[in-house]
């Protein structure tokens, strides 16, 4: 009798069966991993940092809450939805570019900034006290220098960076 093979010799070292890639080279599984290390640090944030709790790490670096109606830098409060609409044509047109990207590293960029971008429209529906997607973004990064941010804004500023970097290289 011959030797049985398995289906998966010819399988790189590393590569996940059902995809093909490394885990960390997946935009899908990079962007649920930014989504759910966003939410969870934002839990944490609002339990460990309500009531106007502030934890100074180092140099300037403080952990203080604050909540973000607007959008970057806190730029156009009060226009919650407006915003919610115009991030989810930018998430779907994200998902779009990354499925059509040759690049792996501008796919797990796109993957990382969606997921930001999605754990960010989740504060906005998820604490709206009024109208739909009326809420607020959770921040609580504050380097003293730079306007307060959270996971989500720091995924998508180093995707977005390396998207544009990847077209450039290009």
């Amino acid at each position: 009798m011959g030797r049985r093979t398995s289906r998966v010799q010819g399988r790189r070292p590393g590569t996940s069966l059902s995809s093909g890639m490394t885990p960390w080279r997946n935009p899908a599984l990079v962007g649920l991993g930014v989504l759910l290390a966003d939410q969870i640090t934002k839990w944490w944030a609002l339990d460990a940092l309500g009531g106007g709790r502030v934890i100074e790490l180092v140099w300037t670096l403080q952990l203080r809450l604050v909540r973000n109606t607007g959008v970057a830098f806190s730029q156009g409060r009060d226009l919650g939805p407006v915003v919610a609409f115009a991030v989810i044509l930018v998430i779907v047109f994200l998902i779009r570019m990354g499925a059509n990207a040759g690049d792996p590293i501008a796919r797990v960029a796109v993957g990382g900034v969606v997921g930001g971008a999605i754990g960010n429209l989740i504060d906005r529906i998820a604490r709206s006290d009024a109208r739909p997607f009326d809420g607020a973004v959770v921040d609580f990064v504050d380097l003293g220098w730079w306007p307060v941010f959270n996971l989500a804004d720091a995924a998508i500023v180093a995707g977005g960076a390396v998207i544009v970097w990847s077209g450039l290289v290009r």
